[in-house]
């Protein structure tokens, strides 16, 4: 069957030209052979991609394209479409393994000796990605080969090529069931097992998340397999490129059906299994030796792929799963649970806010298993750890003009609250590590943890919600520290709404006129080859803690949309391939999308961070560019949506951003109404997280009896106000 036509919109013609959006609009309206829309609506025409690269060419904007915007381009026009993602996934890793020079032989061989040599290359990793014997390039291959040689070739990583491949066969959806565990999620599964492991397993590794927080962590041995054969391979590619010195074995299959790995035994098994899954093998794995706990009933497939794990330890080694709430409480898994209690094979529940992970409006878990001993000790309690309120309350007290809302990070939350990750991971940690270390000597946490002893889950129910048996434990703070704690929150509330309203009276502008004012504009590229301003960004290879031990913190993008502190981890960059933030740069989220800000100017509390891997920061020199000025234009939507490329994940291109020529007295005026809006939002930001600490607070307190509403007046009082 012929494959119909790839279509582009007007947004996607800028991204491959490297123009703006409203310089296709202008093309269409003032060419009379710009091509017509061959499909959409009129609001939102598509364009034919084949006649659109043609017009290009003519004019010489082909060129222009960004290399991964090329690439995309060039699969989308490909007869093979998405089924390329699997022959070029393992080639992306013998790309990545050259080196420049090496790359730049490749570039220059005829069509004929590139495709020979494309075959071999992936010939010669059939032992580490899966599939990869099976691959075979042709003739009709060479512009995609190409394509991906030059993507590879701006971005030695890999990471941008395997970011376009992901987008087609791999991206996130419910139809596919292909979910990227969050990086921050993933070193929170990691760092929960206890002391150092080498060997570690993930039996449905999909992009391998969870095994590379492993390798971070210094495991040195790591074994994944997965029933989509794709994944493996994205898999095996992303871990070969991250941990080169790491033995890595990965595998294509259904783990529970057909384990790869036989009757392997590690220290640690890391695993975000597929939920809800009814058809994983019940009728025919009844009989499975791996059921020690009892057999999963048909709809309990998460409790199979725990017993999986809890089999692929060696004894007293530990397993973390992200698994759905419903596994803590579904009667059918009762009996499984309860075997998985009295053997003291479970150690710890930790719930999860909905947002943390997908499918974001569900409220996961985190269960840590731990491989019964022999002769080990008895384990007589379980520990709960609620992360909500972790997740959501802010941590920064501070109150007055321009002050940063703290603890609220814009991670993968959905919701109107970001998601704290700094403090949910702290909290977590804190709380486990307190309890592994002496779970006689616990001590329980009013509202956040709770150890509770076997005998107590031991009931018709075997309920292991952590809601239940955490929330149990608010009683247990004094009527009279809530009471304090509510009115401080309140007085910060109180001064936060006065500050919001200060940062609200600013009305210092004005209407432009009859129409909007239009600006002749250069590109950051075109500033910064003009010296007015530096680009930089942090090396894709600056992984590792080497040189970075003086470092406090990391400034991410999750920082700048939160209006927080930089609160990255130092310990995954390297200090001489990360740049530090001095006061007066300009900061930009490297990944458009979400809510918060895009863009802000570095201070002092910034001043001595590193930058993030997910940030790009301008240096404007102050002779000739205003910092908020710059931060003002290089943030708004319209431009960062025309120096965005991909679907799923827009990636912003820094030298692609505009910004007006204007004189440094204007761009001054400009920058000072950019800086109070900037400190606008951060006071809304702030004033509402207060309210909604202050409503929890109040809202607890009085049903959990900790708090009473005041008396009414006197009846003589009322009647005396009455009758005045």
């Amino acid at each position: 069957m012929p494959q119909p036509p790839a279509q582009v919109t007007a947004a996607e013609i800028s991204r491959i030209a490297g123009v703006t959006r409203a310089t296709v609009s202008n093309w269409r309206r003032r060419h009379d052979d710009f091509p017509a829309p061959s499909g959409g609506t009129d609001s939102s025409p598509l364009y034919d991609l084949v006649d659109v690269q043609k017009w290009l060419g003519a004019r010489g904007h082909a060129s222009t394209a960004d290399p991964a915007e090329e690439l995309r381009t060039t699969l989308r026009l490909h007869p093979g479409g998405g089924g390329m993602t699997g022959a070029l996934l393992p080639l992306v890793l013998a790309t990545a393994r050259r080196t420049p020079e090496e790359r730049t032989a490749l570039a220059g061989l005829s069509d004929a000796e590139l495709v020979t040599r494309a075959d071999r290359a992936v010939a010669d990793l059939a032992e580490l990605v899966p599939g990869a014997e099976a691959v075979h390039f042709a003739a009709h291959d060479v512009d995609v080969l190409r394509a991906l040689l030059r993507c590879v070739q701006d971005d030695a990583s890999g990471e941008a090529a395997l970011a376009v491949l992901a987008e087609r066969e791999l991206e996130d959806s419910a139809a596919s069931g292909t979910y990227r565990t969050p990086v921050q999620l993933a070193d929170l599964v990691a760092r929960l097992v206890p002391g150092p492991y080498a060997q570690v397993m993930d039996p449905a590794c999909g992009s391998g998340s969870l095994l590379s927080a492993a390798a971070r962590r210094g495991a040195t041995v790591l074994y994944g397999q997965d029933s989509v054969t794709v994944q493996a391979q994205r898999s095996a590619v992303s871990l070969l490129l991250a941990a080169p010195d790491a033995d890595i074995t990965v595998r294509a299959g259904d783990s529970l059906r057909a384990d790869a790995f036989g009757g392997a035994t590690v220290d640690a098994v890391l695993c975000n299994p597929p939920y809800g899954d009814r058809d994983w093998g019940h009728d025919e794995l009844a009989y499975d030796a791996r059921w020690a706990y009892g057999v999963p009933p048909r709809a309990e497939s998460e409790l199979a792929w725990v017993q999986h794990a809890l089999a692929h330890l060696v004894p007293g080694g530990h397993a973390v799963l992200l698994l759905p709430p419903a596994t803590a409480s579904r009667a059918s898994g009762r009996r499984v649970r309860m075997e998985l209690v009295r053997s003291g094979a479970l150690r710890a529940v930790v719930a999860l806010p909905p947002g943390a992970a997908a499918p974001f409006h569900v409220g996961l878990q985190i269960w840590v298993l731990r491989r019964p001993e022999p002769a080990g000790p008895a384990h007589t309690s379980v520990l709960f750890i609620d992360t909500s309120e972790a997740a959501g309350t802010g941590a920064d007290t501070a109150t007055g003009p321009g002050t940063r809302t703290g603890g609220t990070a814009s991670g993968t939350r959905t919701g109107r609250t970001p998601m704290n990750w700094t403090a949910l991971t702290e909290t977590a940690l804190t709380q486990w590590s307190a309890f592994a270390k002496d779970p006689d000597a616990y001590a329980d946490e009013p509202g956040t943890a709770r150890a509770v002893p076997v005998v107590d889950l031991l009931d018709d129910v075997v309920d292991l919600s952590p809601a239940r048996h955490v929330r149990a434990s608010r009683t247990d703070v004094a009527p009279a520290e809530l009471a304090r704690e509510v009115d401080e929150v309140r007085r910060r509330l109180v001064a936060g709404a006065k500050s919001l309203g200060r940062a609200a009276g600013y009305d210092d502008w004005s209407a432009a006129g009859p129409a909007p004012r239009v600006w002749r504009t250069a590109t950051a590229s075109d500033l910064s080859r003009g010296g007015a301003l530096t680009l930089l960004r942090t090396a894709p290879d600056s992984k590792g803690s080497a040189g970075a031990a003086s470092v406090t913190a990391v400034l991410t993008g999750l920082d700048i949309a939160r209006g927080t502190a930089p609160s990255g981890d130092p310990s995954g960059l390297r200090a001489d391939g990360a740049p530090v933030i001095a006061a007066g740069d300009v900061l930009v989220r490297a990944v458009a999308g979400g809510s918060g800000a895009m863009a802000r100017v570095a201070d002092d509390a910034d001043a001595g961070a590193l930058l993030g891997h997910q940030v790009h920061l301008f240096r404007p020199d102050p002779a000739r560019l205003d910092p908020w000025f710059l931060a003002g234009f290089l943030g708004a939507e319209e431009n960062i949506a025309s120096a965005s490329t991909g679907s799923t994940v827009l990636h912003v291109s820094p030298g692609r951003l505009r910004v007006p020529l204007l004189p440094l007295e204007e761009q001054r005026r400009y920058g000072e109404a950019f800086r109070r809006v900037h400190a606008l939002r951060t006071e809304a930001a702030r004033a509402t997280e207060l309210a909604e600490e202050t409503a929890r607070l109040l809202v607890g307190g009085l049903t959990g009896g900790g708090l009473v509403p005041s008396a009414p007046a006197a009846a003589g009082s009322g009647a005396a106000a009455e009758s005045a």
